[in-house]
């Protein structure tokens, strides 16, 4: 995808997805993203050469300078700005209701949530940070601790691909989980649609947050939970995660059902950020750079 023509953060989540696979579609909004940042007047989160500096024994010699080496035989690494050994472990819900897309032109909640995680992942990495991934359902699924080498991001995206089987969302067990595998204050970041019991997701996080991790939680949402776009008259809403279910009349409801849902978000804003953590929804008519630029902001002010 030329960058020049267009960048892939801003496109259409449903149309992107359909050109590439999950690495190549995050790839290509990891770029599209980094351009923008090159052409704005902010700076820092830069990956853009800074200075040189004498090899030490145990320095990587993929950062060594040859041409340098070369010329006055000199042996030095090349560093880059806001270079860090930052350790970061995404948590991504695979649970039963993150399956589900209110209309057959929209990626489900999981394939939009998959693609940020692996854009969150090689965004990361490209700054030489250390990435990890736990997958949860009602038990989690797949636990990977942070690592910075590049090798290390087949791996993560291929753990993207395993499927989960519960239907709830134990959030607050996979939060415990990121925790005893950053070991040092680190960043977390949470992708789910955050279907699961309020006060324990707030306990976790401000757990994390009392040991020194930052908490970036990325609040997936489909447009029909919020709008009730329902063409039927009737309709019979389940809970897919309970099973629990209710007849409604979809026009007499609407409405309501809209304020109950930004009531919901915004009590999830309230809950999360006076514990520390930043919050973000995001619905999957939305551009991948809309998650993106929520995890960017969060990095930019840690050291």
């Amino acid at each position: 995808m030329d960058d020049t023509r267009i960048r892939a953060d801003l496109v259409d989540p449903s149309s992107l997805s359909a050109l590439g696979r999950i690495e190549v579609v995050a790839r290509w909004v990891v770029d599209g993203f980094m351009t923008g940042l090159h052409r704005s007047p902010r700076k820092g989160f830069s990956v853009e050469f800074a200075e040189h500096r004498t090899y030490q024994p145990g320095d990587d010699l993929r950062y060594l300078d040859w041409r340098v080496v070369a010329r006055a035989d000199k042996w030095l690494i090349k560093q880059f700005e806001e270079e860090t050994n930052l350790r970061a472990t995404v948590v991504l819900d695979v649970s039963r209701s993150m399956a589900w897309s209110g209309d057959p032109a929209r990626i489900t909640k999981l394939a939009y949530a998959e693609r940020v995680a692996a854009a969150v992942s090689w965004l990361l990495l490209r700054q030489r940070d250390a990435v990890g991934l736990i997958r949860f359902d009602d038990q989690v699924r797949t636990v990977i601790p942070p690592k910075a080498r590049s090798v290390h991001w087949r791996r993560l995206v291929g753990a993207l691909s395993d499927p989960g089987s519960g239907q709830g969302s134990d959030a607050p067990g996979a939060l415990m989980q990121a925790a005893r595998m950053v070991t040092r204050p680190g960043m977390v970041v949470v992708i789910s649609d955050l279907l699961v019991e309020e006060n324990e997701m707030e306990r976790a996080v401000s757990i994390l947050r009392a040991v020194g991790h930052d908490v970036s939680v990325i609040h997936i949402l489909d447009p029909a939970e919020r709008d009730l776009a329902i063409a039927k008259t009737d309709a019979e809403l389940v809970d897919t995660e309970s099973a629990l279910s209710v007849n409604a009349t979809i026009s007499e409801v609407r409405d309501a059902y809209r304020e109950t849902v930004d009531a919901v978000i915004d009590e999830w804003r309230q809950r999360l950020t006076s514990s520390g953590a930043a919050y973000q929804p995001v619905f999957t008519d939305q551009p991948f750079g809309v998650a993106l630029r929520q995890v960017f902001a969060a990095r930019q002010h840690l050291p």
